[in-house]
């Protein structure tokens, strides 16, 4: 039937039972589509072509009904219909049921679309003024983008610049919610993958646009798929210096650190139609067979791989041996970022590709920025190292060997020895790849895993290449330059990293002895720091200063009254205490408490110029047979009376110092060390010092231990603390932490902290004069 009214009936009975599943299943078996089909041609009714449109856009319910559809001719029609300009109610019909029969798009629905010449029409509409269409008309063309083929068509038309402006439009401050955009960024990143379409989204802006989005936490799950995006620009300079302008290079190296989110796989008819895929699944074709077969697809001669049959090929041609893709653009797998690393399977003859994990894009386009003459600008900073040494160290397995190429091609560049130098980069290498200490190991440890053998043969053979740029004729004229006519914070962080890159006693000893730089640097340490791990690495820059010049100096070690605690000498005060004391006191100290002690004048006389005075002298108490001692409590007055009557190691100066963990100002051991200084008696104080190092500073004691010690005050207490602190037996962790006490404990007072490590580093006894 003809009539225009009753195919216009007919079509709106059709459309209202296909809104049933079983009945729009009914009417595909029934063959209906056909029909619907030729009255899209044949009928001239408005009212009926928005009928027949509504029918078929009904029977799109499904993937399954909608590759039929396609398949049957019913997408053609509809895009030269909408070429026509038609009326504005079929215009909406059209769009409504195109929007729904591309949906998951098929190739036979792009080829239908592009065949009608419906693209141009298409992105006209995407201005329409009735937002139903504008947005409609959107998610179609985002749809199509999901076809290679029609893709490069589609940038022909002006598609690139009307997804990018509509992404741009749903960014802004009153922007649409982050789902609405999703089908916009996969869009915009499948354009990504023609070089004609990026030329476009570049020059629409689409940079920035990609570049925000990955910064924008709120659209992570889309970060993997817009990196991947991001590598088909990998060989277009222009492009590049505007993404490292941009930022990029820190957004990827927060790509390695965190857990990104999967991106959606793909399907094979996605792959960029600059290179489509050339082999099918059943069997492998001959190499000429292939070349043909490009050739017949990119002139046009043929729609795609499955018009040309494989039975052309010569059977006994000899396979095309395989060659790596010189771009992860050529391949449709390259742009994919799964989680799962995998190794596409070769011949045993082929070369080995590398894995290709979710890290892979990323990787390749730092691979890409470092190979620029001088990169240190975007890779030899702080967040870039982090990020690579993120990865490095917490791979699953092996890393990509890519990046190891990276780091070993920017610490072989002499143009990023500085940059290394200002960052801490070199300090950085050796404390989480040598020392397997990372930031977020600092100063509170964290469960990581097991440092590995190779992270620390990776560090030394990095920091090799550095110390080879670093004795280089370049890198003796940069660091001078850098020590001597740098900014403060430069020249410090030169003085921390010459001891890590340098071997040479004539570089490291002019630089950082005869030209200030240790003193430079150990001047820094109480000011704030410059970077979270600063006291970390002052430690063990000087602990690697310190194993440098003990070749030539050896470390002087102050001479202690020696304290045997297993055999202690014998007590000669303790016959004193008896019921029967031989020989009998014939005086008595009174202590504040109200305690009485007793002495032999003669020995107390002897024993100190103070006491000498006082008791033999023309004072009052030389008359007197109970003398008081003001200030002193009973624990710190015994060691004073052992002192006196001539006990040396007896024990007796460890009973007022407390344990590790307790603190030492205001303890009977400060008291002690305080009155002796008081009564003049040198040999005691020397013995309480020993006996506060030998409890806090040795093996009971810890780090945090360190700080207590130095807060006393005591000279040869401190050089006893820069001596535990960087003595060889101590680890790193260990090392950096009593550092971090040490510079706590002293304060606005940076002298006597300095002159300590000064002379431990420079193995002088502390009150020898030591070089300025």
């Amino acid at each position: 039937m003809k009539t225009d009214s009753i195919q216009n009936r007919t079509a709106r009975a059709l459309g209202n039972l296909a809104m049933e599943p079983e009945s729009c299943g009914d009417i595909h078996c029934a063959g209906a589509v056909p029909l619907l089909v030729e009255s899209l041609t044949a009928c001239q009714d408005s009212q009926c072509l928005q009928s027949v449109v509504r029918a078929l856009r009904n029977l799109a319910d499904s993937p399954q009904h909608r590759l039929a559809l396609a398949q049957q001719g019913a997408v053609r029609p509809l895009a030269e219909l909408l070429a026509t300009a038609p009326d504005a109610a079929l215009t909406s019909a059209l769009v409504r049921a195109l929007l729904e029969l591309s949906r998951g798009c098929s190739r036979a629905c792009a080829e239908q679309l592009s065949l009608g010449g419906g693209l141009g029409p298409l992105v006209s509409l995407a201005s329409h003024p009735k937002r139903v269409v504008r947005e409609g008309t959107i998610l179609i063309l985002a749809n199509l983008c999901a076809q290679g083929l029609i893709r490069p068509a589609l940038g022909n038309a002006g598609g690139v610049e009307v997804l990018v402006d509509e992404l741009r439009q749903r960014r802004g401050p009153n922007g649409a919610s982050p789902a609405s955009q999703q089908p916009l960024v996969r869009a915009v990143c499948l354009l990504c993958r023609e070089a004609i379409n990026r030329a476009r989204l570049r020059d629409a802006g689409g940079l920035d646009l990609l570049i925000g989005l990955l910064r924008d936490p709120r659209a992570s799950a889309w970060h993997p798929r817009i990196v991947a995006a991001l590598v088909g620009f990998l060989y277009d300079t222009g492009a590049l210096g505007r993404l490292q302008a941009l930022g990029l290079v820190p957004l990827l190296a927060g790509q390695l650190c965190g857990e990104a989110g999967e991106e959606e796989e793909e399907g094979r008819e996605a792959a960029s139609w600059d290179f489509p895929e050339e082999r099918t699944p059943e069997r492998a074709q001959a190499g000429s067979f292939q070349s043909l077969r490009s050739w017949l697809i990119s002139e046009g001669y043929a729609a795609g791989p499955d018009d040309i049959s494989p039975d052309w090929s010569p059977e006994q041609c000899p396979p095309p041996e395989p060659v790596e893709p010189a771009s992860p653009v050529l391949t449709p797998t390259s742009l994919r970022a799964p989680r799962t690393q995998r190794t596409p399977s070769r011949s045993p003859a082929a070369a080995i590709e590398e894995p290709w994990g979710r890290e892979g894009p990323a990787l390749l386009l730092l691979s890409r920025f470092s190979q620029a003459p001088d990169p240190s600008g975007a890779l030899v900073t702080g967040p870039a190292l982090y990020g690579l040494l993120t990865y490095v160290t917490g791979a699953p397995g092996p890393p990509s060997p890519r990046a190891l190429r990276i780091l070993s091609r920017l610490t072989c560049n002499p143009a990023c020895l500085e940059a290394f130098v200002r960052s801490y980069g070199a300090a950085l290498l050796r404390a989480w790849l040598v020392l397997g200490v990372a930031p977020d190991d600092w100063p509170a440890p964290r469960a990581r895993p097991t440092l590995h053998s190779r992270h620390r043969e990776l560090g030394e053979r990095l920091l090799q290449n550095l110390t080879v740029q670093a004795e280089s004729p370049f890198g003796v004229g940069a660091l001078t330059h850098l020590l001597l006519s740098g900014s403060p914070e430069d020249r410090v962080a030169c003085a921390l990293t010459l001891p890590f890159i340098c071997r040479k006693p004539a570089l490291w000893r002019r630089l950082l002895l005869e030209q200030g730089g240790l003193r430079l640097l150990l001047a820094a340490l109480t000011r704030p720091a410059p970077h979270p791990l600063f006291l970390f690495f002052a430690a063990d820059s000087l602990s690697c200063l310190q194993d440098l010049v003990s070749p030539t100096m050896s470390p002087a070690v102050p001479q202690a009254v020696p304290m045997d605690l297993d055999s202690p000498s014998p007590c000669l005060y303790e016959p004193l205490l008896g019921p029967a004391p031989v020989p009998a006191p014939d005086l008595h100290f009174l202590l504040d408490s109200g305690l009485q002690l007793p002495a032999q004048r003669a020995a107390s006389a002897t024993a100190s110029p103070f006491f000498r005075a006082l008791l033999s002298g023309s004072f009052a108490e030389a008359q007197m047979d109970l003398v008081p001692l003001r200030g002193l409590s009973p624990g710190a007055a015994w060691p004073i009376l052992h002192h006196l009557h001539g006990c040396r190691g007896c024990g007796a100066a460890l009973g007022p110092v407390p344990p590790p963990g307790q603190p030492l100002l205001g303890s009977e051991a400060e008291e002690a060390l305080e009155a002796a200084g008081r009564f003049l008696l040198p040999g005691l104080e020397e013995e309480l010092e020993e006996a506060v190092g030998r409890i806090h500073l040795g093996p009971q004691g810890g780090p945090e231990s360190v700080g207590e010690v130095f807060r006393l005050g005591r000279p040869r207490l401190a050089a006893h603390c820069a001596r535990w602190t960087l003595g060889p037996e101590q680890c790193p962790r260990k090392r950096g932490l009593a550092l971090v006490g040490l510079v706590e404990a002293a304060g606005e007072e940076a002298g006597p902290l300095t002159e300590a490590l000064l002379a431990v580093v420079m193995g002088i006894e502390l009150g020898a004069r030591v070089p300025a």
